[in-house]
């Protein structure tokens, strides 16, 4: 909600807000309910010798379910078919989503550490495509200034890879035709945005008791509340949902793109939710958790229809 993230680095010793709302009501039906439907894909006979098929397989799609909600609906087969991600605003968050699912697995070690140097390399990933390796030591999230792998169009080159400042627009997705924007919600200021980036971080560093689904929502939810860059907003806020789904052990293979299902359940209902979020009730914010957790639930039954086609093929 919009005061959780924020208000999380002056929250009393041991206090733990995200258990807060991981006790709403309906919530903990919501987990139990994923983590039955996670353990189900987990113990499918095709996981055990083609594990590495599924998640690529889930890679893929979560990608385009995720370029969907950004208003680049293309069919599955033209996804996988493409090679050029650059023609259009579409085409471009399209090619953002598949380079943002590429990358997310290999940033959980450094989201533990330091989630704001993620973030920042997640929007130079999507926005710029790969500009430089991330260790430990060799980036900031102030960096970023040079962009290479082509220009991405309406998007000044120092604004990548960093919180927007004052007086900076903010785009759904850059280039030709670009869409208009999903979420709505006026925009936080700059100096707003620097304080819940802050306060979002100390939760994650801070850890919690509370589920995988309960964490992933919010840092979802506050990152799409916030928008704090530039463009690819949705992109990056969806990426890190499935960094905390795969780095907190519940989906450590990655075949459970909660991206399908928050496509599957369409743009509205995602708005609607997301509206909850925005209201900061526990009403409100069981809304939003639930429908994330409807979403992995939903990504859950895309992989296991992947298992079943591979079974199927292997016979």
């Amino acid at each position: 909600m919009s005061t959780t993230a924020s208000n999380a680095s002056s929250a009393p010793g041991g206090h733990d807000p995200l258990a807060t709302l991981a006790a709403l009501p309906g919530v903990p039906d919501a987990v139990d309910s994923v983590r039955r439907a996670v353990d189900r894909v987990y113990g499918h006979r095709v996981m055990r010798r083609r594990s590495n098929e599924v998640t690529s397989e889930a890679a893929l799609r979560a990608a385009r379910g995720s370029a969907a909600l950004s208003g680049a609906d293309w069919a599955l087969e033209e996804v996988r078919r493409r090679s050029d991600f650059g023609s259009s605003a579409d085409a471009l968050s399209v090619g953002a989503a598949l380079r943002l699912t590429a990358e997310a697995g290999q940033l959980l070690s450094i989201w533990r550490q330091s989630p704001l140097r993620v973030l920042a390399r997640l929007h130079l990933v999507a926005a710029g495509g790969v500009v430089q390796q991330l260790t430990d030591g060799g980036f900031s999230a102030g960096a970023g200034m040079g962009v290479g792998g082509g220009a991405v169009p309406e998007v000044p080159g120092e604004t990548i890879g960093r919180p927007r400042l004052a007086g900076e627009p903010v785009v759904e997705a850059p280039g030709p035709n670009s869409p208009k924007p999903l979420i709505e919600a006026p925009l936080p200021g700059a100096e707003e945005v620097a304080g819940r980036l802050d306060g979002l971080s100390g939760l994650v560093l801070a850890g919690s008791s509370a589920p995988a689904l309960v964490t992933a929502a919010v840092v979802h939810g506050e990152l799409l509340a916030l928008r704090p860059f530039g463009s690819y907003n949705g992109l990056v806020a969806r990426a890190a949902e499935r960094i905390v789904l795969i780095g907190s052990g519940l989906d450590p293979k990655s075949i459970c793109p909660s991206e399908v299902g928050h496509a599957e359940l369409g743009r509205a209902a995602y708005v609607a939710a997301f509206d909850g979020y925005l209201s900061g009730t526990p009403e409100g914010m069981a809304v939003w958790i639930a429908h994330c957790g409807r979403a992995v639930e939903l990504g859950v039954r895309e992989s296991t229809a992947v298992c079943e086609a591979l079974q199927r093929g292997a016979a």
